[in-house]
């Protein structure tokens, strides 16, 4: 890990660039592989026993990178932070430059304002302390996971609250096949409400490749006059989680 410069941009902004050598970020593109590789299907090779050159000519060489990168990040911001010198007072605006032979990233940070103070002494001020809520703090990291999230296909359980599915339905009310109630791989967040109430839930601990009825009840405010309050059936299959 090393700097590779620092340079004064505006003010008391700096841009620090610096480097990853390949020996550590390889190192850390397999810790990523060995964190990955049991979530990840690849046909003809049991669960978890992919090899990582497999996967990467499957999903693209830089499939792993992103972790990998967010692994030898800290510690290489703070060898770059010591070598120059500088004292940030602001979160750091992280970049890839380059990933070749390693790794190349740059950080753009805020310093302390060069100012002179003066007649200062005397004046009263008053402080404002703000605590962050709970609720704030898990937003916030709600946010974060969702911004970070990656969609994994799920083949070893049942359906479950929250998952994405992809499935195909046709609806009827008493026996008969009502307009715009069928659809093939349509994608439904189960919980999202998306559907008539009642629906989603039914198909929660539904397996991959079950076909199965869903019973609901339109409401009595539905926009299609003809389906309002009417009970209807769903032939539905689950095709994908």
């Amino acid at each position: 890990m090393a700097l590779i410069k620092s340079e004064k941009s505006e003010h008391n902004l700096y841009t620090l660039e610096f480097s990853v050598d390949a020996e550590t970020f390889n190192a850390a593109i397999n810790r990523a592989y060995k964190k990955q590789v049991g979530k990840i299907n690849v046909p003809g090779f049991r669960k978890g026993k992919a090899p990582k050159s497999i996967i990467e000519k499957m999903y693209g060489k830089g499939f792993f990178y992103e972790d990998a990168i967010n692994d030898v990040l800290p510690a290489a911001y703070e060898a770059a932070l010591a070598e120059s010198g500088i004292n940030p007072v602001s979160r750091p605006e992280f970049d890839i430059v380059s990933v070749e032979d390693g790794v190349v990233l740059s950080a753009k940070v805020y310093v302390k304002p060069e100012v002179t103070v003066e007649n200062y002494e005397g004046i009263a001020v008053e402080r404002t302390v703000l605590t962050a809520t709970d609720a704030e703090v898990d937003e916030e990291i709600e946010m974060v996971r969702n911004r970070n999230s990656r969609e994994i296909e799920v083949t070893d359980r049942a359906a479950e609250n929250g998952d994405q599915v992809n499935i195909n339905y046709s609806g009827s009310v008493d026996g008969v096949l009502f307009d715009g109630g069928t659809a093939e791989n349509q994608p439904l967040t189960l919980g999202s409400g998306q559907f008539i109430p009642g629906f989603e839930e039914q198909i929660v601990g539904k397996n991959i490749g079950d076909e199965f009825d869903v019973n609901v009840t339109f409401p009595e405010d539905y926009h299609a006059a003809e389906l309002a309050g009417k009970a209807a059936v769903f032939a539905v299959k689950l095709n994908a989680i």
